[in-house]
């Protein structure tokens, strides 16, 4: 989440840098101006009451002391008077920070400054493309014929036994699977990655914690009764694991390894890009997730992604890496990079 202090300091520049994801942020930034001011001047005018109470709590005492009773009890009166004026002080101040919080929330991160200016996936940029494509036989088949042929897929009984976009694999299709897990996880902890086994639940905290909150609400599954969501990615409990905790600069980099099914509704998708293994509502995946100082933090991204194209690459597969333009961003993404690898026969 930005700032006040990111988001005050340099107004203009605020609004330049959100405007690379398509945010207008000119009419939040306003409102949260206002709020933090108004947020202000209730604390201070709050902090004076109680300071004038503490005052006159302490002469009522003395007052008391010298006989002075009729006074004592007209001090009280004003010790009450100023109590209810700072409870009321105390809810309005709550209800600005309360009502500021909500509109600073709806900010996304700040893009890097090399995040490519765009609106689409059509202006994202290849930075890296590894071509090392198979000759395939006439008329090849697609991934989902070639898993109904093998029936090593079964994306039928999916929408039999929940709906479309929950794949049931089978025999070799389960093991595979099963496989590309293990591969995945044992490679990252190699690489010095810690194992994590997290919940594939999590509570509202957490949605807000890594920025899926508010701005996912309704691409997440919700269980409402407890008020707890379906993970979208394992890199939501990984990261909230540090929320609200205090490092000692010699304990960075913090480096986590996780897998977990995920779950998206992926609410607008259609046509071509759902068919087969695409835009699943559930799928597997294997998260990497560093905690860096700031001044490293694009360092090791950098080797973050050098690390995966390490395990697409021995895989042996064809794929790109694209740096993605400031409108195909995630909200909270500061910069990011995504690798593509090529389905031969689609």
């Amino acid at each position: 989440m930005l700032t006040l202090k990111q988001l005050r300091d340099d107004r203009e520049l605020a609004i330049r840098k959100l405007a690379k994801k398509g945010i207008d942020a000119a009419p939040a930034l306003a409102r949260i101006e206002e709020l933090d001011d108004r947020r202000k001047a209730l604390q201070a005018e709050l902090d004076a009451c109680l300071a004038e109470q503490n005052k006159a709590a302490k002469q009522i005492g003395m007052l008391m002391g010298q006989g002075r009773r009729d006074e004592a009890e007209e001090r009280k009166r004003f010790v009450a008077d100023l109590k209810e004026r700072s409870v009321r002080l105390a809810a309005e101040e709550k209800a600005a920070a309360d009502e500021l919080q909500s509109v600073v929330v709806t900010l996304p991160n700040f893009p890097a400054d090399i995040v490519p200016e765009g609106r689409t996936a059509e202006d994202n940029v290849v930075v890296k493309l590894v071509e090392s494509y198979t000759e395939l036989p006439e008329n090849p088949l697609p991934h989902w014929e070639l898993a109904r042929k093998y029936d090593i897929i079964d994306f039928d009984l999916g929408v039999k036994l929940t709906g479309a976009g929950f794949p049931v694999y089978k025999g070799k299709g389960a093991r595979l699977q099963r496989a590309l897990i293990d591969y995945f996880l044992d490679c990252n902890t190699r690489a010095g990655y810690l194992e994590i086994e997290p919940p594939i639940m999590i509570n509202e905290a957490s949605g807000f914690g890594t920025g899926q909150l508010p701005d996912k609400e309704g691409q997440m599954y919700h269980a409402t009764a407890d008020n707890f969501y379906l993970v979208p990615t394992a890199e939501v409990p990984v990261t909230n694991i540090y929320r609200d905790t205090i490092l000692d600069e010699k304990e960075f980099p913090v480096k986590m390894t996780a897998y977990t099914p995920c779950f998206r509704r992926e609410a607008g998708s259609y046509g071509k890009d759902v068919r087969g293994l695409n835009r699943l509502h559930q799928f597997d995946k294997v998260e990497i997730v560093q905690l860096s100082l700031p001044e490293h933090s694009y360092e090791a991204l950098d080797g973050m992604v050098a690390h995966v194209e390490g395990i697409v690459r021995s895989l042996g597969l064809p794929y790109r890496i694209l740096r993605l333009c400031g409108g195909d961003m995630s909200f909270t993404s500061a910069l990011t990079y995504d690798f593509e690898v090529y389905s031969e026969a689609q």
